[in-house]
């Protein structure tokens, strides 16, 4: 006597699946959120509480809506800005030029002073208005 197996093709029961796929899809999207995503973790270097630190002061060279030009506050023709800006940084170590400049003066106004200071090799740094909240 024969007997014959009927052969059956294994299954695997996938109905219960897209439940866990949306549970582990809503836990990560709620795990994300938690998560501050703007923070970036920097190994900051140690320094020894003995250095002493140099105050180098910065020098302000601001331009009005008017073209005007002024370094540390004194008014000076254009002509004479690059002279008046490394007379100021022969003073110091580490030059830093802090530009004032108002908003409705155009970029190159901003790119001729940052080239002025670069032939002197100081910094540059532009002054902002702080925004209200």
């Amino acid at each position: 006597m024969a007997l014959r197996r009927k052969h059956r093709d294994a299954e695997v029961s996938t109905d219960s699946l897209n439940d866990i796929m949306f549970f582990l899809l809503l836990f990560f999207l709620i795990l994300s959120t938690m998560v501050s995503p703007n923070s970036i973790k920097v190994n900051l270097p140690k320094s020894d509480s003995n250095v002493s630190v140099t105050n180098n002061k910065p020098i302000h060279v601001a331009i009005t809506k008017d073209k005007k030009y002024y370094v540390n506050s004194v008014e000076i023709p254009q002509s004479s800005l690059e002279s008046e800006i490394a007379k100021f940084a022969a003073k110091e170590s580490e030059p830093t030029v802090l530009m004032h400049l108002d908003k409705e003066l155009s970029i190159q106004d901003e790119i001729d002073i940052m080239t002025i200071c670069y032939k002197l090799k100081c910094k540059t740094v532009l002054a902002t208005a702080a925004t209200q909240k």
